[in-house]
């Protein structure tokens, strides 16, 4: 009866043994996986990481004859001669600045609306589906199809009003191409906004209507205030579009290579300037061409860092009044 007792015990002294082995060994396969997955994980950052500086060292080595030509100088040069050879981006660039904030301010209450009309009013429904299949559409149609229709449609109107106030009768300018713009980017905004909006717990709006509270102060003092850091998400993503658009904006406009005076004067973003003229440059005149998009890098890198501060900000205010 001992030796069996014994024998039994060894005999489960061994499979113990062998249940930790394999449990160590299953261990060891799950640590070697998630390292292997980690290591994945990392690539994929660097990859994106080695990306962007390989685009601005790109950039940065095709425009050095242009950097060493007009240096700082560039920036602020206002002449864009190709005869002569004298290149400044400072016309492009107010042009940018001015088409894509106007399209921005243009947006901002359009996009609110609707962000509030679909997160709010009209969740669910046949009526709503068809609303948020409306600006899903109008997000993928292409830019030149919104150029074309600018210049059949937007253009005419924009040359009426022009005529009726007395300004040269364009029709194509800085207004018109941010009006597109404008209708470009609202889609973009509107959709981030109503996500957001949707994300506000059922129990903080349950909790003001329960204090006699309307829907209308509910919205204000609840569900704009702990959803204001993804608006303006949404609407920082939407003005990055607007700086980077090229099609729709070169074929609305007017490509002048001025700073304007007004909204209705034709102008030329850096995008445009790029599009029109980078097919047929050579030497110097090309080399100044890149030097406009790693401007245009730089801006649109200086508006992105400046956005996530804005946001992380406003989204620590925002996280107070709620609380």
């Amino acid at each position: 009866m001992t030796e069996m007792c014994s024998v039994n015990g060894i005999g489960m002294q061994d499979i113990n043994e062998k249940t930790e082995t394999a449990d160590m060994t299953a261990k060891n396969t799950m640590d070697k996986s998630e390292q292997r997955f980690g290591k994945v994980l990392l690539l994929a950052a660097v990859f994106v990481v080695v990306l962007l500086l390989a685009i601005l060292a790109t950039l940065v080595a095709a425009s050095i004859p242009a950097i060493k030509a007009f240096g700082l100088t560039f920036f602020w040069g206002t002449t864009w001669d190709a005869a002569a050879e004298k290149f400044g981006a400072l016309p492009f660039l107010a042009g940018t600045l001015i088409t894509s904030f106007l399209a921005t301010l243009i947006c901002i209450p359009f996009s609110i609306a609707i962000s509030i009309f679909l997160g709010e009013y009209f969740k669910e429904g046949v009526f709503s589906a068809f609303l948020r299949s409306s600006v899903e559409v109008l997000a993928g149609i292409p830019s030149v199809i919104y150029g074309l229709w600018g210049l059949f449609l937007l253009m005419p109107i924009m040359r009426a009003i022009e005529m009726y106030l007395g300004v040269t009768p364009h029709g194509v300018g800085l207004l018109t191409s941010a009006l597109i713009l404008a209708i470009m980017i609202i889609p973009f905004s509107a959709s981030i906004g109503r996500e957001v909006i949707t994300l506000v717990p059922g129990d903080l709006k349950e909790a003001a209507f329960s204090l006699g509270a309307t829907r209308f102060e509910v919205i204000r003092n609840v569900i704009i205030p702990y959803a204001r850091s993804g608006i303006i998400a949404g609407i920082l993503l939407s003005l990055g579009r607007a700086i980077g658009e090229t099609m729709a904006v070169t074929m609305l406009i007017g490509n002048s290579n001025f700073i304007p005076t007004g909204i209705f004067d034709p102008s030329n973003t850096m995008a445009s300037v790029i599009a029109n003229e980078f097919a047929e440059a050579t030497g110097i005149t090309a080399a100044s061409l890149i030097y406009v998009a790693l401007v245009l890098f730089l801006v649109t890198t200086v508006v992105n860092i400046v956005g996530t501060y804005v946001i992380k900000k406003v989204a620590l205010e925002a996280s107070k009044e709620v609380t």
